[in-house]
């Protein structure tokens, strides 16, 4: 009783006459402007303020009403984050446990500011409780000190000794952790970097997994253990060393079945991904494909992570001539109800998807009855031709890959003059658009398919291309996710396609 006046003292004084938040009620005042503005915005209506303004009030980003709306719009954004619900399926133990842990926690300092200690401190100790079981370090160290003070103006000393030892105990893993967490950002920091530019971390990281080793062998620390693999498996991809990239994530996944009190959707896909990501360049399709077909399991069907696994588990099928199932797994994402809403990058990525196996079907397709059957209708060849296609900066292998893919289909129709056009414009972003140290592999592609011109498309009469290809297949395919780095099909493979193609004429 003693709790309730506190609290209650406290709201009767600072109290709100409302409190405004998105939830399922006010939700369904379509009239509001709020409403009309979080509706927009679900629906990705908007890429800036300019759009906003104008949907809204068809005035500039910079009139008084829209600035006034989209400030008490944030604002209640922001107090909605409170009343989240946790409780979904979809949410781990862990990660339910470490929201309410820090909510509450907020609620502590609310009271200690409002001076009700007694509250204060009976709710730290239950938070403690929640803190100790999942070895939430930071929380223990915080709550500790609260509660190591009510002890000391109570006079509790046995009390304040137990709180004394968790601060002292767990600040040392908070130490600890804070220092796995600063190696791994290093190495994350770093990794994507060409190879050339990457020769610090390349010496380094070696120092951050035997440091991360130490770590996981002195302290019992959740966190510490997932960055100790994560780093790990950076370190071996660094390597190309596949093979143990897989045991590293094997090991991974072992650690999260036996604990799982630990258990974080995102740990469990981001190594389940790393898995997908070996069977790729190891273009090992039998593996990738029961690694799939398990990791999907772990995820609700058009959820993000999904997603992500159907694209490795695509690109494995595509690399490894797999295209019947490619087909298939390109019909099975798209399919699914969530997809139409997918934007941005990974929507164009899909697209580029669609247009390569377009391409494996008109090409194959007289051989294979069964890819003959899944001809697309909806595919119009002549409308992709015309297509000028021309992506932003950032965005300019989408074009590459474009403009290749256009460059496929018109050496099927062998339209040699259309086609030395698109090797052209190839020709013109491999001299001027494309760095070498990021894009060796594409511009000696467009090396080979140039000497493949002057040869007036007849491969016997080809020359000058063994260095352009040896170039090609010395460098290794790397996949790490950046755009800048996707190959549909493999370039050395969609060069024999080509080859082979013409050689049967």
């Amino acid at each position: 009783m003693k709790n309730l006046i506190e609290i209650s003292k406290i709201v009767t004084k600072k109290k709100v006459r409302k409190i405004e938040i998105f939830d399922d009620h006010s939700l369904k005042h379509k009239n509001s402007k709020f409403n009309e503005f979080y509706e927009a915005l679900m629906a990705n209506k908007f890429k800036n303020d300019r759009d906003a303004a104008a949907f809204l009030y068809s005035c500039a980003p910079t009139d008084d009403k829209y600035r006034q709306l989209k400030s008490r719009f944030r604002k209640r954004l922001l107090n909605t984050l409170f009343f989240l619900d946790v409780n979904k399926p979809s949410s781990s133990g862990y990660d339910r446990a470490y929201y309410s842990c820090n909510k509450d926690w907020t609620l502590v300092k609310i009271l200690l500011a409002n001076e009700a200690y007694l509250t204060a401190s009976s709710l730290a100790r239950q938070i403690l409780t929640t803190a100790l079981k999942f070895k939430f370090a930071d929380v223990i160290v915080n709550c500790s000190r609260i509660l190591r003070e009510h002890c000391a103006r109570e006079g509790n000393e046995k009390d304040y000794e137990t709180y004394d030892q968790y601060s002292k105990q767990y600040q040392d893993v908070l130490d600890a952790e804070i220092r796995s967490e600063e190696l791994y950002q290093r190495v994350v920091m770093n990794y994507h970097k060409p190879p050339s530019k990457n020769h610090d971390l390349a010496e380094k990281i070696d120092v951050y997994c035997e440091a991360l080793v130490g770590l996981s062998e002195t302290y019992d620390s959740p966190i510490i253990i997932y960055n100790m693999y994560l780093v790990w498996a950076y370190r071996y991809e660094m390597l190309f060393d596949y093979n143990s990239t897989l045991e590293v994530c094997e090991r991974a996944e072992k650690y999260i079945e036996e604990n799982p009190l630990y258990y974080q959707d995102d740990k469990l896909a981001t190594f389940q991904l790393k898995k997908m990501s070996a069977h790729l360049h190891m273009r090992d399709f039998t593996r990738g494909q029961k690694n799939a077909e398990k990791a999907l399991q772990s995820f609700p069907d058009g959820s993000p992570n999904w997603f992500e696994f159907m694209e490795y588990y695509l690109l494995i099928a595509l690399h490894t001539d797999n295209y019947i199932q490619a087909v298939a797994i390109y019909n099975r994402t798209t399919s699914n109800s969530k997809f139409k809403k997918m934007t941005g990058i990974q929507r164009e990525k899909w697209k580029i998807y669609e247009i390569y196996l377009n391409y494996i079907i008109e090409s194959q397709s007289a051989n294979s009855p069964v890819l003959r059957a899944h001809k697309r209708k909806n595919f119009r060849l002549s409308r992709f031709l015309n297509d000028p296609i021309l992506y932003p900066k950032d965005q300019r292998i989408f074009t590459v890959l474009q403009v290749v893919a256009q460059m496929l289909f018109l050496l099927e129709k062998r339209s040699f003059n259309a086609v030395a056009e698109r090797i052209d414009r190839l020709k013109g972003y491999a001299n001027r658009q494309l760095k070498k140290e990021e894009f060796t592999r594409v511009i000696s592609f467009i090396r080979l398919l140039q000497q493949l011109m002057r040869a007036d498309f007849v491969p016997e009469n080809m020359t000058n291309t063994e260095k352009y290809h040896t170039r090609l297949t010395e460098t290794p395919f790397n996949y790490r996710g950046l755009i800048t780095e996707l190959e549909v099909i493999p370039y050395e493979r969609l060069w024999e396609m080509i080859i082979n193609r013409l050689k049967k004429e």
